[in-house]
């Protein structure tokens, strides 16, 4: 009669089931099958974390509000008509000024608040400087969401030249780096806080 494999798990301190040698990374089982008890080895456990770029578009939406409220009271801008503008759904930021001088001044107030909201510089791209209605003058700052692939490409590559035991993969818009050990992947995450990618970057999902 024949019987269907069935396996039990238990913790592997102390075994010995691989020439000869002790492994307590991994559980081993015993499965059953023609009435023989065969010793095998599953996966070894990963730990992981992610790699993203994410801006947290309400303390944007704060830092946008107190940026337009002190333009609006400062002796030397209130006159000037400026506009600082949140599209949340572009994950963009429109200012409006009389000319690049007041835009310089304009772009510092925002800035400021962003820092202070927690929100980073890296995390914006300026665009190019248009006309706008009325001799005036525009210019779009995109909110960094998500990783881009060229970057990626970069991390990807500077976690490999690390020669760390460990495995970095993109998906998507973000990148995972998975191994054995966890004070491994903290080294990986020093490593990469202390290169310059030149966009912000976040470390979650660690489990």
């Amino acid at each position: 009669m024949s019987l269907s494999p069935f396996y039990l798990a238990f913790p592997a301190d102390g075994l010995v089931f691989r020439n000869g040698e002790s492994n307590t990374m991994a559980t081993p089982s015993i499965a059953f099958a023609e009435g023989h008890f065969t010793l095998r080895e599953s996966m070894p456990k990963l730990s992981s974390f992610d790699i993203v770029s994410e801006v947290d578009l309400a303390e944007v939406k704060n830092a946008v509000n107190q940026a337009s409220k002190e333009v609006a009271q400062r002796y030397d801008l209130k006159n000037t008509h400026s506009k600082i503008e949140l599209h949340e759904k572009d994950h963009r930021i429109e200012v409006e000024v009389p000319d690049e001088f007041v835009l310089k001044q304009v772009l510092d107030v925002l800035q400021q608040k962003l820092v202070r909201r927690g929100v980073s510089l890296k995390a914006l791209d300026y665009g190019k400087v248009e006309p706008a209605s009325g001799s005036r003058i525009r210019q779009q700052v995109t909110l960094q969401q998500g990783i881009p692939a060229e970057k990626a490409k970069e991390i990807v590559k500077s976690i490999k030249g690390t020669k760390l035991k460990v495995q970095a993969a993109i998906q998507g818009d973000t990148v995972r780096v998975s191994g054995k050990d966890r004070d491994t992947l903290q080294e990986v995450i020093a490593h990469l806080k202390s290169e310059a990618f030149e966009i912000d970057m976040q470390f979650t999902n660690y489990r």
